[in-house]
């Protein structure tokens, strides 16, 4: 059974439209009526690009499009996998957000946070945030929602012509965006405090003054944050026109939260590997790794215990004398030759760089550039990422009253004293915290053969799968192709897995080409999903709003043709018989027989009968072509199949080899089956036992007792106190009084009488004082008695409703 999340229908929300719930109606995505071709096509502007993105998905149920007509985005509930396991259906009516403020751009690109509170609108002359809820109004049917605007007084704002380059979220916090513009500079800001100035900004310096360099060459293009491995988390990656990457590492947005493990194999790697290096530079740049952990995350100097808390937040810090270094461009790692050219990437492709995609897929941090001439560089790095800092270039910080850092600046400058060309053979241990950059291992270089484009170079987007990592999706100007990574250096070295290197495999999923040339992509979406199920889709939307849901098979993509792990010790001759190519037959023979140019014959020929001369000429000449054709093509065919027959029944026989051995496991399979299925039924059973077991043991009166607290403590030993004393008194003097009314009871009448004439013959007067002051005692005794007894009812009444109340 398959659930649906929809937070749309199940919370309520003042500000939505005035759709009922009962009318929402279910259907297919693709015929959703946002969808249908009457919609009419969209109208881009003249300067739009080739490549827009205008579909976002929030990972869960929802759909967000942006209605380049309407200027609104339109919010859609999904189901995915129901009522059939590949099926994808959608909620209509869609909701319709508008933005508060009227935009001054076009939208080319949208963007969801993690945590899907806020969309980025991003377009060549802007960038807006809309805040998909808070403080939100109804107006016409459509929810009104409150759209900010970031770095206005930087970007396009009067004279100054720096445009954006590129805009991405962070990973590790909801608030904080990563701006590459064209005046090399990254910026971060941080939403919740200022979109005005950025709480960070780094300046790109990847040439060294007075060296010479083609300018074009060093234009930023495109960045990448890193993933969750190792300080790939804290890196940056940015890519330039000349296809050469760099890496910014640390930065940090302050206040973003990280894995408590993270942080904990940093500053252990750091502290064991490097400072007990034989290197002073190794400890050296040690020291200034767990120097900046230390103080941007302080647990870490308290070496306070981690097992309470799974996350850690960061502090604002900078080192006050050294600036981030500018590590790259990363190089090729060679294989033990020299190589003096290894320095840049670009030199196996055509054109210019144009998009950058970083993807962690378990131990192996990938990269691919993607190059205007339709080729993808993918390369994996041979080394892990270290912090380097740049000493003696300090940074420039906005602090307030109290010394707190608010935002930091920061020139980023290469060191071509570091660059070293770095060979495969050499140990680990050589190349650990010397503040080289990591290497690069090729792993291909893939040609997607795009259309001819007229006016400018290709443009390429990349995306990546959520189901499958080893999966990357590009959209370019003839659709969207499908790229599966099938080696993992260091994946498969983890998992003791000898396998050589595979190509990636390069499926077309969507084409939209119509010709040889291709003047505009058709497309303005993509987006990929995915259920908890192993299920995936493609949605992409074309430029006339049609939809189209595709999709896509994971399964058997990664796996090997054939695998037998069985079978320990072959035979000489059978695996000569394996060694042997599965196509047995020529590639001639396969392509079947030559196509027959029927000799050209002016039509008076045509007429002519059999018997004349030209008629037979005609036939002799039909013949031969015939012969050479088809009856030699029959003959090679019948002489392939003669030769290879005995090669043709060891494979059958093999084949009903493995046929009987897969019906021999499935059958003990089925066998054991009963068995396990016993004792799942036992398992389950005894769990109900241990929950019943469990619930009578919570119910007994013990288990809710608490401890007394101080003040219950202290009216406790004051009563212990009052019960040692005056009860032990009471008791003492009542057990007295009882043995004498008992003597006296036991007296004789006689004796009593004659007791009493004595007495009053005699009338003792210190006697009849005695008695008196027995009287008094008595008499107050039974006073203290029954306040006492008063008393002791009290406390016994107020230590019982302790008990009940506990």
């Amino acid at each position: 059974m398959r659930f649906s999340f929809d937070s749309e229908e199940t919370k309520p929300d003042p500000t939505r439209s005035a759709t009922p719930k009962d009318e929402l109606e279910w259907v297919p995505l693709q015929h959703h009526p946002l969808f249908t071709s009457t919609a009419g096509p969209a109208h881009p502007l003249a300067d739009s690009p080739p490549l827009r993105n205008l579909l976002a998905w929030d990972g869960a149920s929802r759909l967000y499009l942006w209605d380049s007509n309407e200027l609104c985005l339109h919010r859609i509930s999904v189901r995915l996998g129901e009522p059939e396991p590949t099926s994808v259906f959608a909620a209509s009516p869609s909701k319709i957000l508008k933005p508060d403020v009227k935009l001054h751009f076009a939208v080319y690109k949208i963007s969801i946070n993690s945590n899907a509170t806020a969309m980025l609108l991003y377009g060549s002359d802007g960038l807006c945030i809309m805040y998909l809820y808070g403080r939100t109004s109804a107006r016409d049917g459509a929810t009104i929602c409150r759209t900010v605007t970031v770095g206005s007084q930087i970007y396009l704002s009067g004279t100054n012509v720096i445009r954006i380059l590129q805009v991405s979220w962070h990973p590790c916090s909801d608030t904080h965006l990563g701006i590459l513009s064209s005046d090399s500079v990254f910026r971060l800001f941080h939403l919740s405090s200022d979109l005005i100035q950025p709480e960070q900004a780094y300046y790109l310096q990847p040439v060294q003054p007075g060296r010479s360099r083609n300018a074009t060459s060093i234009c930023p293009v495109d960045f990448s944050f890193g993933g969750d491995h190792l300080w790939d988390i804290f890196s940056v990656f940015i890519l330039f026109t000349d296809g050469s990457v760099y890496i910014l590492c640390p930065i940090v947005p302050f206040g973003s939260v990280y894995k408590w493990e993270s942080i904990v194999d940093l500053y252990s790697d750091a502290q064991m590997f490097g400072l007990k290096s034989p290197n002073s530079t190794a400890v050296s740049n040690s020291n200034q790794a767990i120097s900046w952990l230390e103080a941007t995350f302080p647990e870490m100097a308290e070496q306070t215990d981690g097992a309470n808390q799974s996350v850690i937040r960061a502090r604002p810090f900078a080192l006050f004398d050294a600036s981030l270094s500018l590590q790259g461009p990363l190089r090729k790692a060679s294989h033990g030759e020299d190589e003096a050219d290894v320095a840049f990437r670009g030199a196996e492709c055509e054109g210019r760089a144009v998009s950058f995609l970083y993807n962690l897929v378990s131990k192996d941090s990938i990269i691919v550039t993607a190059w205007s001439g339709g080729q993808l560089q993918i390369d994996a790095l041979a080394d892990e990422i270290q912090p380097v800092w740049n000493v003696g270039c300090p940074p420039r910080l906005r602090v307030d009253s109290h010394d707190n850092i608010h935002g930091l600046a920061m020139i980023c400058e290469s060191t071509p004293d570091k660059l070293s060309t770095v060979k495969l053979d050499q140990p680990v241990d050589s190349t650990l915290w010397l503040g080289h950059p990591p290497p690069l291992l090729r792993l291909a270089v893939v040609d997607l053969a795009l259309p001819t484009k007229t006016g400018s170079d290709s443009l390429i987007m990349m995306h990546i799968d959520p189901l499958m990592l080893e999966r990357i999706y590009t959209l370019h100007d003839g659709g969207i192709d499908s790229i599966v990574l099938h080696y993992l250096p260091f994946t498969s070295q983890t998992s003791g897995k000898n396998e050589t290197m595979r190509t990636p495999s390069v499926h077309p999923v969507l084409s939209t080409c119509q010709g040889e040339f291709s003047s505009h992509s058709p497309l303005s979406g993509f987006v990929s999903l995915s259920d908890s199920f192993g299920y995936s889709w493609i949605v992409a939307v074309t430029g006339s709003q049609e939809c189209i849901v595709l999709e896509m098979k994971t399964l058997n993509l990664l796996l090997p043709l054939h695998v037998d792990t069985e079978k320990k010790s072959i035979p000489l001759q059978e695996s000569k018989a394996k060694d042997a190519p599965d196509i047995i037959i020529s590639k001639e023979l396969l392509g079947g027989p030559k196509v027959v140019l029927v000799p050209q014959t002016s039509p008076n020929l045509r007429s002519v009968s059999a018997d004349s001369i030209e008629g037979r000429s005609m036939l002799r000449e039909y013949f031969k072509l015939f012969h050479e054709n088809y009856v030699e093509y029959a003959h090679k065919v019948y002489f392939e199949l003669k030769h290879h027959g005995p090669h043709l029944k060891r494979i059958i026989d093999n084949q009903h080899d493995r046929l009987g051995g897969a019906k021999q496991r499935l059958l003990q399979v089925e066998e054991k089956y009963s068995d396990l299925e016993d004792r799942i039924n036992d398992a389950v059973q005894m769990q109900n036992d241990l929950e019943e077991r469990l619930r009578r043991l919570r119910s007994l009166p013990g288990v809710h007792k608490k401890p007394l607290s101080t003040a219950e403590r202290d009216f406790k030993s004051q009563l212990d106190q009052f019960s040692g004393v005056e009860l032990d008194a009471l008791r003492s003097t009542v057990n007295a009084l009882s043995a004498r009314m008992r003597r006296h009871a036991q007296t004789p009448k006689g004796n009593l009488s004659n007791q009493k004439k004595l007495v009053s013959r005699r009338k003792d007067p210190v006697q009849e004082s005695q008695i008196s002051q027995l009287k008094s005692c008595l008499e107050k005794l039974s006073l203290v008695n029954s306040e006492n007894t008063k008393k002791v009812k009290l406390v016994e009444s107020a230590l019982r409703s302790e008990e009940s109340s506990i």
